[in-house]
């Protein structure tokens, strides 16, 4: 599986660390959201992201590790541009468990992981490669 990375999974000594089998196959960038930095980055709506694609089967491990299980970030589906995956996995964070809710609006009303789900199936985010 294809996953966007901006943060600590972008340095493959981390990466290692979390699973076993894993390939980084080019930079990427991610548009209609931006990293904005708490107690661990997080996304936003507008802007882009600079990061890298990472390529492994071991996604519970990435789930283990960003906190899926207890809430602190979801991986959701993104539409990828130039890519042999029609989407790619990012995973957004909980603004208020990472302490930066006062710089984040997600529109929309509902659950947040909902609200993140409408921004992006709006045609709004994307993830472009380099290549």
């Amino acid at each position: 599986m294809l996953v966007f990375v901006y943060g600590t999974l972008t340095d493959p000594e981390r990466v290692a660390s979390v699973v076993e089998t894993f390939e980084f196959v080019g930079d990427a960038t991610l548009v209609g959201l931006h990293r904005v930095d708490g107690r661990y980055p997080t996304l936003a709506p507008g802007g882009h992201t600079e990061g890298r694609l990472l390529d492994t089967p071991d996604v519970s491990a990435l789930d283990s590790y960003e906190g899926v299980e207890r809430g602190l970030y979801s991986r959701v589906p993104v539409p990828g541009d130039g890519t042999s995956e029609d989407e790619i996995a990012v995973y957004v964070g909980d603004p208020t468990k990472l302490d930066v809710a006062e710089s984040i609006s997600w529109p929309g009303d509902g659950p947040l992981e909902s609200r993140i789900y409408q921004y992006i199936e709006n045609g709004m985010v994307r993830v472009r490669t380099s290549d």
